[in-house]
């Protein structure tokens, strides 16, 4: 069951959030960052909470998007559009409407999404 993006959730939260995590990975390795580095880069105290975040224990403050945007070499808004559709995935389809994130009957053929209660 999805739930409240902010909260801990259900497995598949937990599996957006893995998800989530493989993709930053990806992108601080194309950057050339290790986890030391990204972490002095957005102001972590420990490189810790890089790994915590990349293995999805954990997600990014929306008040550091911008720090980590810039650290992974990518525009705010790309950033914060690629991690909604993991962080919120309802609220991204509803933004974004994009192919196999939007909702069952939205005119995209027979692509659907993952259906989702919120609670």
């Amino acid at each position: 069951m999805y739930s409240h993006p902010q909260h801990g959730g259900g497995e598949e939260v937990k599996e957006l959030r893995r998800q989530a995590g493989a993709w930053l990975k990806i992108r601080r390795t194309e950057v050339g960052l290790t986890q030391r580095a990204l972490a002095e880069a957005v102001g972590l105290e420990y490189y810790t909470m890089v790994s915590m975040i990349e293995a999805g224990r954990g997600r990014i403050p929306p008040d550091s998007y911008l720090a980590w945007a810039a650290a992974l070499q990518m525009q705010p808004a790309e950033f914060v559009r690629t991690l909604m559709q993991f962080y919120d995935p309802i609220t991204h389809s509803i933004l974004f409407g994009e192919a196999g994130t939007t909702a069952p009957g939205d005119g995209n053929g027979d692509k659907q999404a993952p259906r989702f209660r919120v609670v």
